[in-house]
């Protein structure tokens, strides 16, 4: 468990839309827990499809409580633009960490986790788990 402190957690997808409505949804499914800082990074600044490395460290930045921050992406280029971000080292927030797990059932794990106030690998686990949700 953190000390107080909560998670912060980024959704980072080619659409800005995409991106808003999936945190809003995490948002709604966490429930009574606490108000987790959630932050979507979707397009390009310019408001077009893609992703753009300047919207997600400022979203990243915006979340930090200083208990680490979970990136969640939804493609390809996403992921190749936070790995970039990671490796140059100083253009995130110390314990930025990328997580490996389906965008939108990840995000709603991730957030209702971070919501207890569980540390960054237990929000990690459990956004990766989601991997595992079977449909039918």
């Amino acid at each position: 468990m953190s000390d107080g402190k909560l998670v912060g957690i980024v959704l980072v997808s080619h659409s800005a839309r995409v991106a808003e409505s999936v945190a809003e949804l995490a948002r709604g499914l966490a429930g009574g827990g606490a108000a987790v800082p959630v932050a979507p990074a979707g397009g390009t600044e310019g408001g077009g499809l893609g992703t753009s490395a300047e919207l997600i460290a400022a979203a990243a930045a915006s979340v930090d409580r200083g208990a680490g921050v979970a990136v969640l992406t939804d493609l390809g280029s996403a992921v190749l633009t936070v790995k970039a971000l990671l490796a140059e080292g100083d253009e995130l927030p110390a314990g930025t960490r990328l997580v490996d797990a389906p965008f939108v059932e990840g995000a709603v794990a991730a957030v209702v986790t971070a919501s207890t106030g569980a540390d960054l690998a237990a929000v990690e686990a459990a956004a990766t788990e989601a991997y595992g949700y079977r449909k039918v």
